[in-house]
């Protein structure tokens, strides 16, 4: 049976080098942005993660010159040594710092076979064009270069030793054009690196926060490889993981077109029918599960629903983005459809509630909800249940860098 981690020998900027090279992810940045954010920069790691700013702005991103232009820009770093290779298997303490919240996890090699049945647990669908992009990306640079953000339940032990590896010289410090801070250590001491393999592999599960895409993209490389001789690494994917306790959710927060023919007033009826809807002076944050913000016609709202509606005993359908779905979205707006409806988008709580006053002032949206932030207890029940949370549930914050290890399929 395969450990659920393992050190890698990973391939990682050299310390000089890791300010130029550490990127945003792949999945957060548009094509028009990354040509921006890596103007001026060679090694930037969006040459490789979004090789397509590097060739014609009309070429499909999904070409195969795009994954050959992403090995040869990956290959091109290794030769000029701004990425050297780990001479041992190792792991690597990762600390992410934004603002006055601070989470300090491990970079890790974890197996394919438990994301397979499921020790791994996912609370998502995944998109077989998005599959496919990854599965070409690994295959073309015979390396998984995007992480993927996993949570681990509470452990003292894991924890501390994890932060005892963060007492000597980094490997990579720096600070992110978005003012992240994001700090590497590298952890080769042999009974160090067990002791971590032990503590970690007696964990009953471990969740994914973020990269569902990637880690099936993962689990499709190890099939199509196996019993054709391929090496153990193959049967692992590049993971970051943080405790539980440490990581932090934001507001996903939903903007709607238009109030489905409803006036003003017959939508705030419609409404206080199965909410308690009390006009605010100033901006609601949602303070527990259960409320909501609405902003309309220029004003605030405070959204508290009626506790007789919320299924409890169902871990995905008392989630406060699923009752605002069923009982307001779906039944007042007509809005049934999250994945495919043209009429709701989304909004990080990165942006703020001053973004969704914005998009309804403008006129281009005509009323915006403020979500309570999903809690990481709330998607681990229903990963636990084998359910999949709604669209756009959760907003991880702050991101992991590309770039800072890669790992190698040899």
């Amino acid at each position: 049976m395969r450990p659920l981690i393992r050190p890698f020998t990973a391939l990682r900027p050299r310390p000089e080098h890791a300010a130029a090279v550490a990127a945003p992810p792949y999945d957060v940045l548009s094509s028009e942005e990354a040509r921006v954010r890596a103007a001026g920069k060679p090694y930037s790691f969006l040459h490789i993660s979004k090789a397509e700013i590097d060739l014609p702005e009309d070429i499909d991103h999904y070409a195969p010159e795009v994954y050959a232009k992403s090995a040869e820009n990956l290959q091109k770093l290794i030769d000029q040594g701004i990425l050297i290779r780990e001479a041992k298997p190792c792991y690597y303490a990762y600390r992410l710092v934004m603002g006055n919240h601070v989470q300090t996890g491990l970079i890790a090699a974890a197996s394919v076979a438990d994301y397979d049945s499921n020790r791994i647990r996912k609370h998502e669908f995944t998109r077989p064009d998005k599959e496919d992009d990854r599965v070409r990306q690994i295959e073309a640079l015979n390396a998984q270069t995007g992480p993927v953000l996993l949570a681990h339940p509470d452990s003292d032990e894991a924890e501390k030793l994890i932060a005892d590896a963060t007492a000597g010289t980094p490997i990579a410090d720096l600070t992110a054009d978005d003012g992240i801070k994001h700090t590497v250590w590298l952890i080769d001491d042999e009974a160090t690196i067990a002791r971590i393999s032990t503590v970690v592999g007696a964990m009953p599960n471990l969740y994914i926060a973020d990269g569902h895409h990637r880690s099936a993209a993962a689990s499709r490389v190890a099939a199509a490889r196996r019993g054709k001789g391929q090496p153990e690494s193959a049967e692992y994917f590049l993971a970051v993981i943080f405790p539980a306790r440490q990581m932090r959710i934001l507001d996903y927060n939903r903007v709607v077109r238009d109030l489905n023919g409803h006036s003003v007033e017959s939508f705030l009826k419609a409404v206080g029918e199965r909410y308690t809807v009390t006009p605010s002076d100033k901006p609601v944050h949602p303070e527990r599960t259960g409320v909501c913000g609405m902003y309309l016609a220029g004003r605030w709202y405070h959204l508290a629903i009626n506790p007789d509606l919320v299924p409890v005993a169902d871990p995905v359908r008392r989630l406060d983005v699923s009752v605002l779905s069923e009982q307001l979205l779906g039944p007042i707006l007509g809005i049934a459809d999250l994945r495919r409806d043209t009429r709701i988008d989304f909004v990080g709580g990165i942006r703020g509630l001053p973004e969704l006053e914005r998009r309804v002032n403008s006129g281009e949206m005509a009323v915006a909800f403020a979500m309570h932030p999903t809690q990481l207890t709330e998607l681990m029940s229903v990963a636990d249940a084998g359910e999949v949370m709604p669209p756009k549930s959760t907003w991880f914050e702050p991101k992991l860098a590309d770039g800072l290890a890669s790992h190698v399929l040899d």
